[in-house]
This record gives structure tokens, sequence and C-alpha cells, in this order.
């Protein structure tokens, strides 16, 4: 075995283990590779891709359960397909790391989701074997449908997959992409990798052989026959004698459903079964044309126990030890502000029984699991449906009922034509719990919550909030629980909170006002969110500076507390505003404020800090607060550039 090294904090090395011994991997580099192997090797080659897997994402954290569910479908694909010709679309992409490593970064592999290292997702720029970015869920089909009719549209005769699970075929969205592939009858493969509840489940070797037949040659021509000669007998008749035999082969295999939509359907076959993908795969990419679907069946997790036995704690993990399973915690300093969100919801809910929760297949991720203990009939999961979930809350709304629907700021952007009309226009009071606002960390750009104050805080009706801290959380709860006059969202970041006491319940804020937490005479700091902490640390150091400094928290971004933003307009030289948000939030709306109100010409010099004006990678968060300017540092770094003063003379 190669041992391998690992460097602490101080630069010191020392050897952890030896590495795993994968002879027949460390001979594939690329997909070429791979298909240069005896069909007889795969197993022993997935068996180490399996253990590859496993010993990187030990180091690095990531999604693991997933990624070992597709680890003998994903060689079979690799295998049997010529990619990057041929082109493979992992629907969300978080499974796509054992095709990360077959595909020519196996030597990265350990960089996952580190800053300049490889994505936890897939990423066009990354690799030519990425055909299409994922990282939200439902897209491939769309995405596949679209290469594959701008293949035929050029003369093309690549294959195009796209793989879908986990979920995602909960969501409208593959189904308008499945009814417009089925109306194009473009030629697409769909893999629906089924690796939670199946359909149809499998029957072994019977199952297989009747996929094998149903994805054959012969079938195919025989069932082309039956078209033409049903053709002759007229168009009605063909189409009944044709849905027909559909219908009887559907009740079969779990597929009348796929067949009304105008895909063929194959399956469910084991999707560990190497001997029976290899040749399901082959007969579908040498016959037949239009639509397919294969139905394959897989375990999350599979092939690592601890992952197979908590499918949900394994979905994503932190580094852990791959003999125990055991994961590496975070220092238990403060509360995660989802617990504290879901702490708090479980107690106005014990008190007011017209508080309902709904979550968009995220119960454990936006904290809903712990509602849904105590209230199950009042809490209600609607699958990767994030569209659903907000128009289903408005709808309770309506009969007096006080949804709070908890979804990350990322996917929220999925249902902004239901926040706009379905919710705003009417002036529903749906009450918007917004976890992951902010950086991400390793999660990187495809799940940063960087636009949800801009995009919702430029809805007439709309009330949104930004939790400065924990006990900031409990307020905005509890004050989102007893506004019934219209809707009211409330933002909060992932990670935990600041760490100090909390009260036993929180109190009723007043909408639109902010609070100041420290006075000075020179310099206002205005924060809106969980930035407040390092605008306190600046503070400290404006001051030993001379510079002496207000800090006032906001609170508000819509309404935005206009008697607070006045008195820190004509109090103070320079004003800075600060937020973990795109540009067009809560800076833009003090502005606007301040022009309206003519309070920018009398000299005041006024700096927003935002995120920056484009998709940040992945990195460890405080990183990325420095790199955008938004620790203490940058701030301070903002005062002395707005005062067109020298901040290393000034410390002198």
């Amino acid at each position: 075995m190669r041992p391998y090294f690992r460097a602490d904090h101080d630069g010191k090395v020392t050897r952890v283990q030896p590495s795993p011994q994968t002879p027949l991997l460390d001979k594939v580099r690329l997909p070429a590779d791979l298909r240069a192997l005896p069909e007889n090797e795969l197993p022993q080659l997935a068996s180490e891709l399996r253990t590859e897997m496993i010993d990187a994402v030990s180091q690095t954290g990531g999604h693991l359960g997933a990624g070992l569910g597709v680890i003998e479908l994903t060689v079979a694909l690799h295998y049997v397909f010529d990619t990057p010709a041929d082109k493979i679309i992992w629907d969300v992409g978080h499974q796509a790391y054992p095709h990360k490593i077959l595909t020519g970064r196996r030597d990265r592999i350990r960089t996952l989701r580190q800053e300049h290292g490889l994505s936890g997702f897939t990423k066009r720029s990354e690799s030519e074997y990425d055909p299409f970015g994922a990282a939200h869920s439902s897209t491939s089909i769309s995405a596949g449908l679209g290469m594959a009719v701008a293949r035929d549209l050029s003369g093309g005769k690549n294959n195009v997959i796209a793989v879908i699970g986990d979920g995602a075929m909960s969501a409208g969205m593959a189904y308008e992409a499945m009814n417009n592939a089925g109306a194009l009858d473009a030629r697409l493969i769909v893999i629906l990798n089924d690796n939670d509840m199946s359909i149809a489940p499998p029957s072994g070797a019977m199952s297989a052989y009747l996929a094998r037949l149903a994805s054959g040659k012969a079938y195919s021509e025989i069932r082309d026959i039956g078209k033409k000669l049903t053709g002759y007998l007229g168009r009605r008749v063909e189409r009944t004698v044709t849905r027909a035999v559909e219908h009887a082969r559907g009740f079969v295999t779990g597929g009348t459903m796929f067949e009304e939509l105008g895909f063929y359907h194959i399956g469910p076959i084991d999707g560990h079964n190497l001997e029976h993908l290899v040749p399901v795969l082959k007969n579908v990419r040498d016959n037949g044309d239009g639509p397919v679907l294969i139905h394959v069946v897989t375990k999350k997790g599979k092939g690592y126990a601890p992952a197979e036995a908590a499918a949900d704690k394994y979905h994503g993990v932190n580094k852990f030890d791959v003999i125990t399973g055991a994961q590496a915690k975070a220092p238990a300093n403060a509360p995660a502000y989802t617990r504290v969100f879901a702490e708090s919801l479980v107690t106005e809910a014990e008190l007011d029984d017209k508080i309902v929760a709904v979550t968009a297949a995220m119960p454990s991720g936006t904290g809903l699991d712990l509602f849904g203990e105590a209230f199950p009939k009042r809490t209600f999961d609607v699958g990767i449906a994030e569209q659903h979930a907000v128009t289903f809350a408005a709808g309770l709304a309506t009969e007096g009922y006080k949804p709070f629907c908890a979804i990350y700021s990322t996917f929220l952007q999925r249902a902004y034509d239901q926040v706009v009309h379905d919710v705003a226009l009417q002036n529903l009071p749906v009450r918007f719990a917004i976890d992951r606002a902010g950086f991400v960390g390793a999660d990187g750009a495809t799940h940063a919550g960087a636009f949800d104050t801009t995009y919702l805080g430029s809805l007439p009706n709309m009330v949104m909030m930004a939790a400065a801290d924990e006990v900031e959380l409990k307020h905005m709860v509890r004050t989102a629980a007893e506004y019934n006059e219209g809707p009211i969202a409330f933002r909060y970041p992932r990670g935990n909170g600041v760490g100090i006491e909390m009260p036993e319940r929180g109190s009723v804020l007043e909408i639109g006002k902010g609070r100041v937490i420290r006075e000075g005479t020179k310099v206002a700091l205005l924060s809106f969110g969980t930035r407040l902490a390092d605008c306190l640390l600046a503070a400290d150091e404006l001051d030993a500076a001379g510079l002496s400094t207000t800090v006032a928290d906001a609170r508000f971004a819509k309404p935005i507390d206009r008697d607070l933003v006045r008195r820190l307009a004509r109090d103070h030289e320079v004003l800075i505003t600060v937020e973990e948000g795109a540009i067009g939030g809560f800076g833009t709306q003090v502005l606007h404020y301040l022009a309206l109100e003519g309070l920018l010409d009398n000299g005041l010099k006024v700096r927003p800090l935002v995120l920056p004006d484009l998709f940040v990678d992945h990195a460890k968060p405080e990183k990325m607060y420095a790199d955008a300017g938004l620790d203490s540092a940058g701030i301070v770094s903002s005062v002395f550039g707005a005062l067109g003063r020298n901040q290393n003379a000034a410390r002198a």
C-alpha cells in the first residue's frame, strides 16, 4: 500500500494511514482507459472506485450517500457510451464524485469543496466531461432535451443521457421536460435512478431478462413492424393498438405513466449489477429511436455500512473516520441558526394552533424535522417542488392559517413567480423562513443565498427582516407569527450563532424599526443581518484611530427605518451600509431614500458594502468574507477610503 500524509495547521506532515489499494483503478485516467478493460473486470473496478470515493470524502467532507449509490451505474455509463462525445448529465450533480474520479480528476479529488479545488457539483468550466453545470435538482431532462435537439439540428449522432433521481422526480419541471420530449420524439435517454422507494421493485434475474428483451433489437423490430401493420389500417386503429400494447407492457414493467408521456420504458433493473446494466445500456445505445427511460433501482450509501444504515445522516457529511463512520463535529459553542429557528417555531406553535410549516424536501436541512416531531399533522413536506410549496402556503393563508414556508434562499429563487403573483399580489400573510442566506462556504456559488433581499425587497406588500444573531432570530420568528397584514420574510445564515444568552421566547419587533447598538459622532455603520458582529469589531478599531463610530442594526430592509437612516445621515460624516447580499438589496433601499430626501446633498459620504457582483466559488467562509470586504478589516478599509485617509498612517 502507498502511504498518504496529512498536514496540520502548523504545516507539520504526519503519516495517517495507508491509502487503499486500487491496482485496476490506477490504470484508468480517462473513460477511454475504462473502455479498454475486459467487461469481467468491471465489478473489481467498481469496488476500487467505491473505496477511493469513501477515502477521499472522509478527508474533505461532502456528499457521500448519493455517489456511493451510483458507482456501478457510473462505471457502466462510461464503459458503454463514448464520453465526452456522448453527453452524461447528472441531475443535481452531488452524485458525480465517482464520475469525476473516472474523468481525469482523480489526482484532485481530495481538493473537493476546498478553495481552488474541485466543485462539489458538476461544472462546465471544470471538465469537458461535465456538459451541464448543476446543483439544483430536476434540470437534467430539460437540458438533455435541449442538447438532443441541437444535435439533431446539426446532424449529429451522439447520445445524450440524463441521470435523474434522489427525489428529483418529485419536481414538476422533470415532467414538463418529459412531456416536451415525448411530443418532439427526440432521441434522448433518461435514467431514473430510483434510490429511495421503487415504483416497481426489480425481481432478480427475471426482471433483468425482461429488461434486456425489451431493450433489444428483436423487440424493437417487432414493435416497428406492428406500427407499420397498424398504419395500413388507419391512424385511429394504429393509435389504439399501439397504446394497448404499451399499456399491457406497462402493467408488467411499471412504466405506464412514462409511456403516456411518450417515453419507451425499460426496467426496473438492479443498478448495482453490472451484468444486468451493461447489456441493457448497450441495447439502448444500439437500437431504437425517440425518448427512452431506463428505470434503475439503487441504494444510497451502497457498500459503506454506516451510510447504508443512515442514508439521511450520510447524504452530506463532515470529515469522518472511515473505520467507524464517526463524523467530525464543530465546537458546540453556540446553537445553529437552523435549530434556533425550528425550536422557536415549535414554541410559537404550542401557543397558536393556526401555525403550520411547509418545506420542499428539506425537513432536516431547514429544521422542520423537529417541528414535524412535535406537530406531524401541521407539517407538510411537498417534495422538490418549491413553486407548489409557495402557492400551497398561499392557499393555507387564505383560510386563516399561518404558514411558515421554510426554504433555502437559493431554492426560493425557483418559486419567484409564485411569491410575486400568488402571495405578494394578493397580500397574503405567508411567512418565509429563508435559511442559508449569504455565503455557504464549501457549497459555493450554486447554493449561496445572495439574491433574496433584492428579489423580495422589490415586491410591494413584502416585509423583509434579517437576524443579526440567534436572539434576533427568535424575535423575528415571533414577529412573523404575529404579523397578519401580508407576506413577511426573515433571513438567517448557515452555521452557528454568536453565543449569547437567549430568552425562552422571542419578542414582537416593531415593523420597520432598527436599533442603535453603540453611539458615535463621526462614522455610522448600519448593518443588515449577521455582519453586525464584524461592524462592532470594526468600530473598536475605528474608535482607536480617533474616528468615533455609531453601530446600528437595521433589522428591516423593507420597510427601512427612515427615522434611523435620517439621523445617521445628518449626524455623521460617513455612512456605511453592510449586508451579506447582492447589489440591489438593503443598501439600495437606503440610497434610494437618502436621494429622495436630499440627504446626499450635504456632503455625506455613503458606501454600500454588498457581496461581489459575481458568482463566488467555494472557500472557507472567513476567506470569502475577507475577499468580499465584508469582514471587520474590509469595513475599516471602506471607512478610510471614504474619508480619503491612509489607514496605515492613521494606525501609526
